[in-house]
C-alpha cells in the first residue's frame, strides 16, 4: 500500500512535493512547476499555508537499513 511521506532524497525545502511525486507518479520538477504556476492564480497565501501544513502533517521517510 502507498503511503503519503516526505520524501528524503527529493527534497528542495521540506520534501513534501517530492513526496506527493511519489505517491502520485508524476515527475517531481513537473510537479513543482505545476505548483509555482499555481502560486500565482491562487494569490500565493492558500497554497504556501497548504504547503505549511503539509510539513507538519506528513511524516518523513522512514531511515531503510539493510
Amino acid at each position: 500500500m502507498k503511503q503519503l511521506i516526505r520524501s528524503k532524497n527529493d527534497r528542495k525545502l521540506a520534501g513534501v512535493l517530492g513526496g506527493l511525486s511519489q505517491y502520485i507518479g508524476l515527475d517531481s520538477t513537473l510537479l513543482r512547476v505545476i505548483f509555482v504556476i499555481l502560486l500565482f492564480p491562487t494569490g500565493i497565501f492558500p497554497l504556501i499555508l497548504t504547503y505549511f501544513v503539509l510539513t507538519f502533517l506528513m511524516p518523513n521517510e522512514a531511515n531503510e537499513v539493510h
